[in-house]
């Protein structure tokens, strides 16, 4: 998290439907050396108790077996000019979205990875305006061949941590210049982020 409290998140349902519907994160499990790091997709359970996701096997994450780990779900990001909030002595930041889920990582047994699979993929496959794909329309013997490459996982999650880092420093003349403006700059999702910074969370709307 970042180091500053106020950007600290304080709700923990708005953080998990949050990191729920992004549904992709980064796994992170300390090793000697370096952090094993891995990008999963994931389903949040609706208690935020547990995400269930999948690795490749030959995943170095994949031969631990159960161990500690932290899925971090990134959110919109953008660089902010200081010249965007038109007051004096102002420097450059970077604001953003971040959850930190952090848990455990627990190897499930082998038959759950096909249903695992199918509610994975109907939870993206029905928010697109098409018709789903579904499992069903591969060949069984080339899905079956697929499944030997994969193995399911539950991440039980223990903390919930957030930043929500929007200008909320800042007065709301400054952070509503640097809403407006971030539109035009550097980042991913610069419209949300512009939308959450005029709103932050546990501010009132328009404050």
């Amino acid at each position: 998290m970042h180091p500053n409290p106020i950007f600290h998140g304080d709700d923990a349902a708005r953080d998990l439907g949050f990191a729920r519907n992004r549904g992709f994160g980064v796994l992170a499990v300390s090793q000697d050396g370096a952090p094993l790091i891995s990008h999963v997709p994931f389903l949040l359970s609706q208690d935020g108790a547990s995400a269930d996701l999948h690795l490749v096997r030959s995943n170095p994450i994949a031969r631990l077996g159960d161990v500690a780990a932290r899925l971090v779900v990134n959110g919109p990001d953008g660089y902010v000019s200081p010249d965007w909030y038109d007051a004096p002595e102002q420097v450059p930041t970077w604001n953003y979205v971040s959850v930190e889920l952090t848990g455990r990582l627990e190897p499930l047994p082998a038959e759950e990875l096909e249903p695992l699979l199918t509610r994975e993929t109907a939870f993206f496959e029905d928010r697109l305006p098409k018709t789903p794909w579904k499992i069903d329309k591969m060949d069984r013997d080339a899905f079956t061949r697929m499944l030997r490459m994969i193995v399911p996982y539950r991440f039980h999650v223990d903390e919930v941590h957030s930043t929500w880092k929007l200008n909320q420093n800042k007065t709301q003349t400054a952070r509503m210049g640097a809403a407006d403006q971030i539109n035009t700059g550097i980042g991913s999702e610069l419209g949300t982020l512009s939308a959450l910074m005029q709103n932050p969370p546990g501010s009132t709307p328009g404050e």
